[in-house]
């Protein structure tokens, strides 16, 4: 066995040696050249550009070898519930002291922006600003001790606050869904939700948000579609009657007469300090007009079996978003939002995967699923159906491998891992990664909450060990300096196109460090574990 185990490490480190990375570079190239094109107008969830996307990914699983992976084949549908906004028979004011006053809803100049997934037409209630509307039992700290809820809106900032926790606690807690179980524990009825004002808006604010589980609180542009799981099972937002967004130009007015102002609140958690708790002085009227509707999105998934009789019904899951944001509002003349890096890039990964499986001809003892999943942009909601509705039993999946904008943006010297120090996963891509020299790091901007704000996270609430990836950098570097400037100025945004700089070797050199990877946790007869001091421990059956 240890004879057969170093065959295999000396194989592997001599394949990653003698790869070709510009020929597979442009092999990794031509999957974005397609999944971007303007033609697919950015494979928005449900659209007929998706449905374009979802028959391509499928095409090329079937012909790198893997069986189809849903019992329908390659296709494993999903269906979802739309709503979309009508402005025009929709109203939020603010009554106080008798007196009402209309706010702006509609762009341009709103002042506060409505969730079109509030379960009630019309409602009337009382507000209490809660600060940041943390609950966290094993710091034993509450934003809500001694605070009257019930039948109120919690209005509060989205950033994690000052709390003595590890930094994966307060981002778990800090979720959309952990902060609504919180609030509606407490009897709330809906959310005023104050963006977070140490995260930058990026300039494109009609890119549709997002409002996952990852704790992006996404709002509605006008006309946005918005989208939940048609499975009611699966919902996390239940019993949320109304749900609003209040903006800087409206901010003032939900807290005149509470003897506190808005700016002095946004400034206080600009700088993470304490925030105060205490009712405000206006009551919320809201009035919804939605159209609803239903629509269905697959997720595409391939397997490839292993060859082991012990391990081959266990699976290692290998994941990337296929869903980007469609068209929206035009920036410098372009609306379309064609998803290049987010998320072109990944899902062309898992297909240069799949090929080199193939090309190889590599067995491994486990089965691998390649997953292209859906509506990520709309809250992780595919990664969610497939972890709740998976295709194989659930408990036979040992890992999720999953990319999500890697951003090969420059030569890869250090790879940045998010989950790297919270389970047996981190051990294998050092491995991997150190057979072509390549270096890695955890995550340099952990208040960023990625490792929680993509598909893994919904295999991570139900104990899968998982991890996922960007190109890292140095600090001080000038890859930091192209990495910060690409999110600034073309994240979410219609310059997420073919037309961008990207280093496509360095992609291929990526695609080889997964490949490996891949190999190591699906012929490791051990299953992948936490580590005993991860916070994500507490998740596993």
């Amino acid at each position: 066995m240890k004879k057969t185990a170093l065959v295999f490490v000396l194989f592997a480190a001599a394949s990653l040696t003698a790869a070709d990375y510009v020929a597979e570079g442009n092999l990794w190239w031509a999957h974005i050249q397609f999944l971007a094109d303007d033609r697919l107008e950015g494979r928005n969830t449900g659209s007929e550009g998706y449905r374009q996307a979802a028959r391509y990914v499928a095409g090329k699983f079937e012909s790198f070898g893997l069986k189809p992976g849903d019992i329908s084949g390659y296709e494993q549908p999903v269906k979802f519930e739309t709503r979309t906004l009508v402005e025009a028979e929709s109203s939020v004011s603010l009554v106080r002291d008798g007196q009402t006053e209309a706010l702006q809803l509609a762009q341009p100049g709103a002042e506060v922006q409505m969730n079109s997934r509030g379960e009630a037409a019309t409602i009337t209630a009382p507000m209490v600003f809660v600060g940041y509307g943390m609950v966290i039992p094993e710091a034993n700290y509450s934003d809500l001790d001694g605070l009257d809820l019930k039948g109120k809106i919690a209005v509060y900032v989205s950033a994690p606050g000052p709390v003595a926790a590890s930094g994966n606690l307060k981002s778990h807690y800090s979720s959309g869904v952990e902060r609504w179980a919180a609030f509606k524990k407490a009897g709330a009825v809906g959310i005023g939700i104050i963006a977070n004002p140490r995260v930058p808006v990026p300039d494109a604010a009609a890119a549709p948000g997002k409002g996952g589980a990852g704790g992006r609180a996404g709002t509605p542009t006008p006309g946005q579609v918005l989208m939940s799981l048609a499975d009611p099972d699966l919902r996390e937002t239940a019993g949320q009657q109304v749900a609003v967004a209040i903006n800087r130009n409206g901010g003032e007015k939900f807290f005149a007469g509470s003897g506190h102002t808005f700016e002095s609140l946004l400034k206080a958690a600009a700088a993470n300090e304490p925030l105060p708790r205490f009712p405000l002085a206006a009551t919320l009227q809201a009035k919804m007009t939605a159209i609803t509707g239903v629509t269905e999105a697959p997720n595409v998934v391939g397997i490839l079996p292993g060859s082991d009789p012990k391990l081959k019904d266990e699976y290692v899951v290998f994941s990337s978003h296929l869903d980007h944001l469609g068209i929206g509002r035009a920036v410098n003349g372009d609306g379309l939002y064609n998803g290049a890096m987010d998320n072109a890039s990944g899902v062309a990964s898992v297909l240069e995967v799949a090929r080199l499986f193939k090309a190889s001809g590599v067995k491994t003892k486990r089965s691998i699923i390649f997953l292209a999943v859906t509506g990520e942009e709309k809250g992780e909601l595919g990664s969610r159906y497939f972890a709740s509705r998976p295709t194989v039993p659930f408990e036979k999946i040992v890992a999720d491998i999953n990319l999500d904008m890697f951003l090969p943006l420059y030569d890869l010297k250090v790879l940045e891992v998010q989950g790297l120090s919270e389970s047996t996963l981190g051990d294998a891509v050092r491995a991997a990664a150190k057979d072509v020299g390549v270096d890695v790091q955890t995550d340099r901007e952990p208040e960023q909450n990625r490792f929680i704000r993509s598909d893994q996270y919904s295999f991570i609430r139900r104990g899968v060990p998982s991890l996922a990836f960007k190109f890292g950098y140095e600090s001080g570097s000038p890859e930091e300096k192209i990495r910060t400037e690409w999110v600034k100025t073309i994240y979410h945004k219609p310059a997420d196109d073919l037309n961008q700089p990207v280093d496509k070797a360095s992609a291929a050199k990526f695609d080889r460090i997964i490949f490996e990877l891949i190999q190591r946790v699906a012929n490791n007869s051990e299953r992948p574990k936490w580590k005993d001091d991860s916070f994500f421990r507490r998740f596993a059956p």
